[in-house]
């Protein structure tokens, strides 16, 4: 592996750390703003924590993770490979993760609840899977 290969595989890692901190930390803000009431202060200010955690943090960070993964993928030849299918199986969950997270965002914006905080503490969890696998599937390489 060339030595710019190594800076593309570690600028992924790092734009995948982003990304993961923002999708545990979005639906703990929902929890929260789920139960505050509308057009008061706090409201006011998830509004603005998520949507700038949402367009500042995790969006961004899911290009670069998924435009790095390709472009890693793609130089090492790796698409033919089991493990990475399950990978970007996985990935893709994720970014559907991040789109759902995304609609709600804009919800809550609007000033709609559109699930109580019991939903965000559950959906909170699938990020947390999701990352378990592709971790797994990245070390071990099972097939």
């Amino acid at each position: 592996m060339s030595d710019w290969s190594l800076w593309l595989k570690s600028l992924h890692i790092m734009a995948f750390a982003a990304w993961m901190a923002a999708m545990w930390y979005l639906p703990r803000l929902m929890v929260y703003h789920s139960d505050k009431v509308v057009g008061s202060d706090s409201s006011e200010t998830f509004k603005i924590m998520e949507r700038r955690l949402l367009k500042g943090i995790a969006t961004p960070a899911m290009i670069v993770t998924i435009v790095l993964g390709v472009w890693l993928g793609v130089i090492q030849n790796q698409f033919s490979d089991g493990w990475l299918h399950a990978k970007l199986l996985l990935v893709l969950g994720m970014a559907a993760c991040h789109g759902l997270l995304a609609a709600h965002v804009k919800k809550f914006g609007r000033d709609e609840r559109p699930k109580p905080a019991r939903f965000y503490r559950m959906i909170n969890e699938v990020p947390t899977v999701l990352f378990v696998g592709i971790v797994l599937l990245v070390i071990l390489k099972p097939f």
